[in-house]
């Protein structure tokens, strides 16, 4: 086939980010049958359940016990309201987070401040995954070393080259289908993973009883445990890329486009509303999913490394102690089956990521004038292009910087602001664009304040413990 003849091919696709009547669909009544529409929150469960939820919430887990048990719920529950909002918002508008973040005042130099602050983030999207599929590399390397040694460079250098290879095939294509249909199984492999070594533990000494459960529910931060906590409130659930990505996926699945244009009629209101209705489903079902898998990684921490005060892993560490003690009190099987769950968990938030920040990257380049948006073909060929560029520059980081620590200090003073941008955005744009007739009622409205002030918190105590990183690094 010619370029020109796939150019054709490629523009008969139906664009998602185009409202017209053509596309109009009537949504599902019934709960049973929206639930056959779900999908863009499996992608965003896919991103959730990954680093921050193996190694970041099983090393909380160790270091403070089932005391913040509690918090986890909490954490994941109170940010879906704002992931909601802006959600909803893309229904109405048929437009990408990125695209409505540009139109927040106050403009400069012709782009909103938003659009600057997420061109900044590049940096951030650019080294954010490299110590994810590094970790991924290092589970796998100890399943199957190259060369000998797990833990040799060479080993993880290769393994991080084929994970980067197979990121990239995945995603050539580019469709929307192929994202979801993966992150789908992934997500529910993981899960039940997560869940089957919960229950594992209890074949061992580390075994946890109901009561273990019952104190983690007591809503109670032990003194000295406030930092662990904000740390644990800001790592858990939806982050601001998370969020941001969802108005994507809600889109490319078809919510918008079903909804049709907004042309002020009664008919137009009630498919919006219905698919807002699908929408929402979508966004609990996936909390449920990321929220279980949390809590079991939370409970391995608790259960099996909080008793051994000799025991603090952070980071990678986590995966090497945590399967060495499955493969010494279970048998070796244990441990295998640990190391190939947590490589698979690691390895699937990169296979979602690289389709999400592939599209939050070519937004903004759009924004900045690289290209028109709203042409189909060139969007595809510019994500295509970036998609390829990501998982490179994180497999090229995660084998030369072992410990860039100037680097990450940047990412998370960019990663705390970009937190407090989405939940203004996000309030702003609610405020102005979304049609007030397909809102929800009071109690809706006080939950998305309680969410973005939560957020905005959590964003603005990152910035001051980042900042203090780097007083303490130049001092």
């Amino acid at each position: 086939m010619s370029a020109a003849e796939h150019e054709t091919t490629f523009a008969t696709r139906r664009d998602p980010y185009l409202l017209d009547q053509a596309h109009v669909q009537d949504p599902p009544e019934k709960f049973g049958q929206r639930l056959k529409f779900l999908g863009p929150g499996m992608i965003t469960s896919a991103a959730v359940v990954g680093s921050g939820e193996l190694l970041t919430a099983t090393a909380l887990g160790a270091k403070v016990g089932f005391m913040l048990f509690w918090l986890v719920l909490v954490s994941t529950f109170v940010k879906v309201w704002v992931q909601v909002e802006l959600a909803r918002w893309s229904i109405s508008t048929g437009k990408a987070a990125i695209t409505g973040y540009n139109q927040v005042p106050p403009r400069i130099a012709g782009r909103g401040w938003m659009a600057w602050l997420v061109l900044l983030m590049f940096l951030q999207f650019l080294i954010g995954q490299a110590g994810v599929i590094g970790g991924a590399a290092l589970a796998f390397s100890m399943l199957l070393p190259i060369g000998g040694d797990p833990f040799s460079a060479l080993s993880v250098g290769l393994w991080v080259a084929i994970l980067v290879v197979i990121a990239i095939a995945i995603h050539l294509a580019n469709r929307y289908e192929i994202v979801e249909n993966v992150s789908t199984v992934l997500v529910l492999l993981v899960t039940l993973f997560a869940v089957a070594m919960v229950f594992m533990v209890q074949f061992t000494e580390y075994s946890w009883s109901l009561g273990d459960l019952a104190d983690g529910l007591r809503f109670q931060v032990a003194a000295g445990a406030m930092g662990v906590a904000l740390a644990m409130f800001g790592m858990t659930g939806v982050g601001a890329g998370e969020i941001t990505a969802y108005t994507y996926w809600v889109v490319e699945k078809g919510y918008a486009a079903w909804s049709g244009p907004n042309d002020g009629s009664q008919a137009w209101v009630d498919r919006a509303r219905g698919w807002i209705r699908v929408m929402k489903v979508d966004a609990w079902v996936s909390w449920i999913i990321y929220t279980i898998s949390t809590m079991a990684f939370y409970m391995l921490g608790a259960a099996v490394l909080h008793p051994q005060p000799g025991l603090r892993p952070q980071g990678n560490e986590v995966m090497t102690v945590i399967s060495s003690i499955f493969e010494t009190t279970v048998g070796q099987w244990g441990g295998i089956l640990f190391l190939f769950g947590a490589g698979v968990a690691l390895f699937k938030t990169i296979l979602a990521n690289v389709p999400s920040l592939g599209r939050q990257v070519a937004n903004t380049l759009s924004v900045f004038g690289a290209f028109d948006w709203t042409n189909m073909v060139t969007r595809d060929k510019w994500m295509k292009l970036i998609m390829i560029i990501l998982p490179i520059t994180w497999g090229v980081l995660a084998v030369l910087a072992a410990n860039p620590l100037e680097l990450v200090i940047i990412a998370g003073i960019l990663n705390a602001l970009f937190l407090i941008g989405v939940a203004i955005c996000t309030i702003y744009l609610s405020r102005t664009q979304t049609d007030a007739r397909v809102k929800d009622g009071p109690f809706f409205a006080v939950m998305l304040v309680i969410s973005a002030i939560s957020i905005i918190a959590v964003g603005v105590l990152s910035f001051r413990d980042v900042w203090a990183q780097i007083i303490k690094l130049f001092s």
